[in-house]
């Protein structure tokens, strides 16, 4: 039944928010140029890789070494706006087609991570990762690692249908207020190293 939600609710979501896709991909293309979308390998279902897709938010601006500048350097005011009403998430609609992903579920970190969780943490990855997730609907990027991941687990232990609709509809709040967008002093995600992890 999840699948079938998860397909009906992108697909018909696609076609709603097509306008929206379109008008933020010619913003992006305007003021932060090609390639419109970000693409990056992340962990699905037991960590089984796939290409999530987002829109780019940030530019390659690069030092006099060739190196990437920081992020809070090449995140512009449109980057900052677009993330603000989460619109850089909208591609990953085709993600929850192609059955990548989930509309809820725990969100799809970085590769890298899977070698940094401990035994519980890794059970986020029980299920497949989603758009939104009961971490983004209570706190977001303004928690700790630590606090997300046991959110993250607490779902796959209680997940449901009705639970999903309780998500989506949270989200949506969450988004018209903006709540949560990053980590406290920090223009983006702080990276996490697993070192607070190690010590639970």
């Amino acid at each position: 039944m999840k699948r079938l939600f998860d397909l009906t609710a992108s697909s018909v979501g696609l076609a709603v928010a097509s306008p929206i896709l379109i008008g933020t991909a010619i913003i992006v293309k305007k003021k932060l140029g090609s390639p419109v979308l970000f693409k990056q390998t992340r962990p699905g279902l037991y960590g089984e890789p796939f290409e999530l897709y987002k829109f780019r938010t940030m530019t390659d601006e690069k030092d006099e070494n060739g190196a990437l500048l920081p992020d809070e350097k090449r995140l512009t005011d449109t980057g900052k706006f677009i993330r603000k009403y989460s619109l850089d998430e909208l591609p990953q609609l085709f993600n929850v087609v192609k059955g990548d992903i989930s509309l809820v579920g725990p969100r799809p970190l970085l590769m890298e991570y899977l070698e940094l969780y401990d035994e519980r943490q890794m059970r986020r990855h029980e299920v497949k990762p989603g758009i939104t997730g009961w971490a983004q609907v209570n706190g977001r990027n303004a928690i700790s690692w630590e606090e997300k991941f046991e959110l993250d687990v607490w779902y796959v232990e209680n997940q449901s249908f009705v639970l999903d609709l309780q998500i989506l509809y949270m989200t949506l709040v969450k988004v018209l207020k903006s709540e949560g967008i990053n980590q406290e002093g920090e223009s983006t995600v702080k990276y996490f190293t697993g070192n607070e992890a190690r010590k639970l």
